[in-house]
């Protein structure tokens, strides 16, 4: 069966699904289409208490930002002596294994 087939076939089963059926389809499908979002969904919320230095610190980052523009990331690829290149090469580098 060809992948247009296939994708007919599936959408006349889908057409065919109850509500309740078409949701827990639609589910599965979001997971498969995007699993980190997903997984993202599902995880725990930030449990851990900023002390009080570092919501001084997130305050006055906020309000630098108000006032200033940050700093792209290719900019600071480049100012590190880098380029793109170099970062999107290294990012498809596997890492090297642990002895």
């Amino acid at each position: 069966m060809s992948t247009t087939d296939t994708r007919q076939h599936v959408h006349d089963l889908v057409d065919q699904l109850p509500p309740a059926q078409l949701a827990a389809v639609e589910g599965l499908l979001s997971v498969m289409v995007d699993p980190v979002t997903h997984g993202l969904q599902d995880a725990p919320a930030e449990d851990e208490e900023m002390s009080e230095e570092e919501e001084q610190a997130a305050t006055r980052s906020k309000e630098w930002f108000k006032h200033n523009q940050g700093t792209s990331f290719e900019d600071l690829v480049t100012e590190l002596g880098f380029s793109m290149e170099d970062i999107i090469r290294k990012a498809r580098t596997p890492p090297l294994e642990a002895d």
